[in-house]
Order: C-alpha cells, then structure tokens, then sequence
C-alpha cells in the first residue's frame, strides 16, 4: 500500500472545473464568523463539485487571509456571490427553483437520515451563524429543515464539520441513490 501522488489523483484544473456539469447544491453561508469555517466550506464544495455558495452578511468574503488558509486555491474555482443579507439571497434563489433547506434544529426538523429528496431538483442548503445558528427570519421562507443527530454532551457540530456531513449525504442520495 502506497500514497497516490498528486498527478495519479487526475484532478482537473480551475478552468475544467468551472465548465464541468455540477452537482445541483448551493450553500447559503448565514453570518459565519470564522473565515477558517469559510475556507473549510469553499474546500469542501469544490470537492463535490457545487454549483455555488452564498456569503451573506458579516460572512467573510475571499481573498480573506483565513478563507484562503482552509480553502487552498478553493475560493479561485469555485462560484461565489456575496449577499448583502442572507434573505436577499434565499428569496432570489427560490425564485430560480430552489429547494431551501435549512440544517438547524427546529421543531419541524428531519434527521438527515430520514430526507428524500428528489434528484431533479436544485437545493440550497442554509447554514447558520456558529453560535446562533440560521437567523429567525429565514425560517418562515424555508421548504425544510433538516438535522443531523448527535449523541454526544455538545448540542452542535462545527459547522466546517456540519457542511461535510450533510453535503456528503446529499451528493451520495443524488449521485448513487
């Protein structure tokens, strides 16, 4: 067993990989305090080819010193658009056929297990500030609200952490059923 080499893993450049057909996910970044938090989010939506993210609010934007340190030349292939307020954002995004999910615990909630959704559809997954989570008043523009469960002492998972999680899961239901 050996490591692959950067030129065994066939990743294709920034170009390519902006004409490529995407995966029909946006993430709708709400008031995001960490640019390290940021950078994790660009990095990751690359990974799954994404079509988008949205930084709305004090949401830092690059070339942001934090963003560029977690994202590693992420936040040059990847599409962004920064929002002046996250419901700008989610309004203008349903109005182009958006699904809005937001990931937050809230009484209506689905555990991330339990969504079906549907592979014809786009959807912009919402997620909220590190400490008080998807602003109030998104909520009531919401389709659904989805959760992922936790067993442990802490109420919330880092939302780096969160972002993985959740956007796996929706890639694996969409790619591979």
């Amino acid at each position: 067993m050996r490591k692959l080499k950067l030129q065994e893993l066939n990743r294709v450049d920034t170009e390519t990989f902006k004409e490529q057909p995407k995966t029909p996910i946006v993430l709708v970044l709400d008031n995001i305090r960490s640019g390290l938090n940021v950078g994790s989010a660009f990095r990751t939506a690359d990974g799954f080819g994404l079509e988008k993210i949205y930084l709305c609010g004090i949401t830092a934007t690059p070339p942001h010193r934090e963003i560029l340190k977690t994202a590693i030349g992420a936040s040059a292939s990847m599409d962004w658009e920064y929002c002046k307020t996250t419901l700008d954002a989610i309004l203008s995004l349903k109005k182009e056929g958006y699904r809005l999910i937001a990931v937050e615990q809230i009484d209506e909630s689905i555990l991330l297990q339990d969504f079906e959704l549907d592979k014809n559809q786009k959807y912009a997954l919402i997620f909220g500030n590190e400490v008080t989570g998807v602003s109030d008043e998104i909520l009531e523009h919401l389709d659904t609200a989805i959760e992922v469960p936790q067993f442990g002492t802490k109420h919330s998972f880092n939302i780096s952490v969160c972002v993985g999680i959740v956007v796996w899961d929706f890639f694996k239901k969409i790619k591979y059923g």
